[in-house]
């Protein structure tokens, strides 16, 4: 049986308690839930990279993707996209970015569930992904 290997990009804020961004046992990688922080500043508390959907929700793609590269895969070996958006109203402006930015992936899209929480101040979509590497 293969050992978890806890996945941090460089440059990833420190997450508000003990989990880690990214797990990745055999060829199996598990990203936690992603949001809109831009890089981790020494010594200052994570914001929002903006205040709008757009910003964030390309920002928190970003990071997605990070720990998805610094565990070994990429958005073609994603098999699960699992999206959280604060509002109900965000959804159409979602999926339009949402399309966008995967408008040029090879292959079949990934399967993706969408749900509405509360998130902390601030902050509007967050995003975990499943990957199975080959």
């Amino acid at each position: 049986m293969s050992d978890k290997t806890a996945i941090t990009p460089p440059g990833h804020t420190t997450p508000p308690a003990r989990f880690s961004h990214g797990v990745r046992k055999g060829g199996i990688l598990q990203v936690a839930g992603q949001v809109g922080f831009g890089p981790a500043v020494p010594g200052q508390a994570p914001v929002p990279v903006g205040p709008g959907l757009r910003e964030q929700t390309l920002q928190t793609l970003a990071n997605v993707q990070a720990v998805l590269e610094a565990g070994g895969a990429s958005w073609e070996d994603a098999v699960m996209i699992r999206v959280y958006l604060t509002d109900t109203a965000h959804f159409a402006e979602f999926n339009a970015l949402f399309d966008d930015y995967f408008a040029d992936l090879k292959g079949a899209p990934a399967a993706r569930t969408t749900v509405y929480v509360g998130l902390p101040a601030g902050l509007l979509v967050e995003i975990d992904a499943l990957a199975v590497l080959d």
